[in-house]
């Protein structure tokens, strides 16, 4: 069995595209700038919380990081401009390249049919794997145009705010374990966020990193960190992680975890 199990924001859900709602209350000048901070500042609240031992809400911290970042850049929001970004935070369009990859899984899992007549289909499990609560990742999946054709194909949604947690904390990679039953071997998280990959990998899991920006892996915290070793999560074993996959797309994702896994699509 492998199961896939795919970060939402910022891997299937583009954050940055929140840009385009901004541009309409602060100005198209303002706008970049404030959705980049707003992510930044997100991220900030649930790594300082998880540290500090406390627990609040992804949503509360998303309405809490979003204020913050639109006071320091000095740009007022009304309550009713508030609630309107927080609904349009819920309802981000995915990335072109995630489409065709649950269109191939799809394929992958309906039963007797198979991208190649030549092979039986390997057989795979996807789950969503995110901060967000069980409630905003099915209402985000289900609601979007390139994820909700395919609600078929997902296992399940998996919500690391369920254990009192966020990544990259080791107890969100052993909850996702606990949800899928299965040995670390066989769990691939499909991230763009660096931190999640090597959370992943430190936690003993396999990972391919989305690398959008061809900027190759250039993330240096693994290299003091201890992994899986042979077991998976692409570490020695002896301290140094790095994803097993790294790929431009999700969609590309997808087929080198097959083909690393099953030699789907292999010469």
């Amino acid at each position: 069995m492998t199961i896939i199990a795919f970060d939402l924001y910022g891997t299937l859900l583009s954050t940055e595209s929140i840009a385009g709602e901004l541009a309409k209350i602060v100005g198209d000048e303002h706008s970049k700038t404030l959705a980049a901070l707003w992510r930044r500042y997100q991220l900030e609240y649930t790594w300082r919380i998880t540290s500090m031992g406390q627990f609040q809400t992804f949503e509360t911290l998303t309405r809490s990081s979003l204020e913050h970042a639109a006071a320091e850049l000095s740009l007022p929001l009304t309550p009713s401009d508030t609630s309107h970004l927080l609904e349009a935070y819920n309802a981000l369009p995915v990335f072109p390249d995630v489409p065709p990859a649950f269109e191939t899984i799809r394929a992958l899992t309906t039963p007797n049919t198979t991208p190649n007549p030549t092979t039986t289909n390997p057989p795979l499990q996807t789950y969503a794997f995110s901060n967000g609560s069980r409630h905003t990742i099915s209402g985000c999946i289900l609601s979007s145009p390139g994820l909700g054709a395919c609600a078929e194909t997902w296992s399940g949604f998996v919500s690391v705010g369920d254990v009192g947690v966020y990544k990259p904390a080791a107890r969100a990679y052993e909850y996702l374990l606990e949800r899928v039953r299965r040995p670390a071997r066989e769990v691939w998280v499909v991230s763009s966020n660096p931190f999640d990959v090597v959370g992943a990998l430190a936690a003993g899991l396999r990972a391919a990193w989305v690398d959008r920006k061809g900027t190759g892996w250039v993330d240096r915290l693994g290299e003091g960190v201890g992994g899986g070793g042979g077991g998976g999560g692409g570490g020695d074993g002896a301290g140094g992680v790095r994803p097993e996959v790294v790929v431009g797309g999700v969609d590309e994702a997808v087929g080198e975890i097959l083909r690393v896994v099953h030699g789907w699509g292999a010469a």
